[in-house]
C-alpha cells in the first residue's frame, strides 16, 4: 500500500492574497486540501473559486479565537465572547476564560461555520482548528460531536516535537484527541508536521519535516501550511509575522515535489485517510 502525504494549507478566506495564494499552491505546486475559516472577511468573495477548483480537499478551519468576530450574534454566545463581542486573541487568552465556556454555545458556533461553508456549496472531507483548540478536551468533544453529527469523516491530530512546555503539551492533547477520534470512528493522518514551523515552513523545513514524517514509518501524514501572496495589504490586521509568500514558494518550487516522491509518498487528501 502507498504512503499518503496531505499538504493543508489554512485559513482560506482570511483575505484575497490568501486564498489566491492556495490555489496557485494548489495549481502549479503541490498543496491538496485547504481547511476554510468561515467567519474570515474574504471567505464569501473567495468561496466560489475554491467551488471550481477540481480535486481539493475542503476541511472547516473552526475558530473561538483570533481576530475575526464569531458568525452568531455576542448575544447567542457570551461565553465565547469579551467586551465588544470579540473572541479571544489567543488560545492563551481562550484557556483563561475556557472554564467558562459553555460548551452548548461552542457548538452552535462551530456548526454556523460548518454550515456556512457546506452552504456556500463546499464538500467538506475533514475538521480542524484555528490555534489548534481542538487539543483541548472540551473543544475537542464539541468538535467529535460536529463531526459525527455532520458526517465529517476525518480530523487533524496536531503533533510537535519541540521540547518546550508548548510542545510537550502538544504531545500530550495530541494522544487523547487520537484515542478519542478512533473511539469515534473519526480517521486521522497517523503523522502530523506543521505546528513547530508554523508560518515558516520554507524548503528547508519543509525537506526536513518530510524527513522525518518519512523515518517515522507513518503510512499517512499531513504536513499544514500557510501560503499567500507577497502583496497583500488585507493582511496588515494579522499581525502574526508568517512567512507567506515564503510557504508559497517553497510548495511550488519543483523540488519540493521531487523531494516528496523520493520520500516514498503520494499526494492524497483526508478522503485517502478513511477506510471504506
Amino acid at each position: 500500500m502507498s504512503r499518503v502525504l496531505i499538504v493543508n494549507a489554512d485559513d482560506y478566506g482570511l483575505t484575497p492574497g490568501v486564498s489566491a495564494g492556495i490555489l496557485e499552491a494548489h495549481r502549479h505546486g503541490i498543496v491538496t486540501s485547504t481547511s476554510v475559516l468561515a467567519l474570515a472577511p474574504a471567505f464569501e468573495e473567495s468561496a466560489p473559486a475554491l467551488r471550481g477548483c477540481a480535486g481539493i480537499g475542503i476541511g472547516v478551519h473552526l475558530a473561538a479565537v483570533g481576530e475575526d468576530p464569531p458568525l452568531l450574534p455576542a448575544s447567542r454566545v457570551p461565553s465565547l465572547v469579551g467586551e465588544g463581542g470579540a473572541f479571544p486573541a489567543t488560545w492563551r487568552a481562550f484557556l483563561f476564560r475556557a472554564a467558562r465556556v459553555r460548551t452548548s454555545e461552542l457548538e452552535a458556533e462551530f456548526s454556523a461555520q460548518i454550515e456556512r461553508v457546506k452552504g456556500a456549496g463546499l464538500a467538506v472531507d475533514h475538521l480542524d482548528a484555528h490555534q489548534h483548540l481542538h487539543l483541548l478536551p472540551r473543544v475537542r468533544e464539541v468538535v467529535l460531536h460536529l463531526a459525527r453529527r455532520f458526517s465529517i469523516s476525518a480530523i487533524r491530530v496536531p503533533r510537535a516535537g519541540s521540547r518546550r512546555l508548548p510542545g510537550i503539551g502538544v504531545r500530550l492533547l495530541a494522544r487523547g484527541l487520537a484515542r478519542h477520534a478512533a473511539r469515534a470512528g473519526i480517521a486521522y493522518p497517523e503523522a502530523t508536521e506543521g505546528f513547530d514551523d508554523s508560518g515558516a515552513m520554507r524548503t528547508d523545513r519543509f525537506r526536513r519535516a518530510l524527513l522525518r514524517i518519512a523515518a517515522s514509518g507513518a503510512r499517512s501524514a499531513e504536513i499544514f501550511v500557510h501560503p499567500g501572496e507577497a502583496a497583500d495589504p488585507a493582511r496588515d490586521r494579522y499581525r502574526w509575522g508568517y512567512d507567506w509568500s515564503g510557504e508559497l514558494a517553497a510548495l511550488l518550487d519543483p523540488g519540493t515535489r521531487e523531494a516528496v516522491a523520493r520520500a516514498g509518498f503520494r499526494l492524497g487528501t483526508f478522503r485517502d485517510v478513511v477506510r471504506p
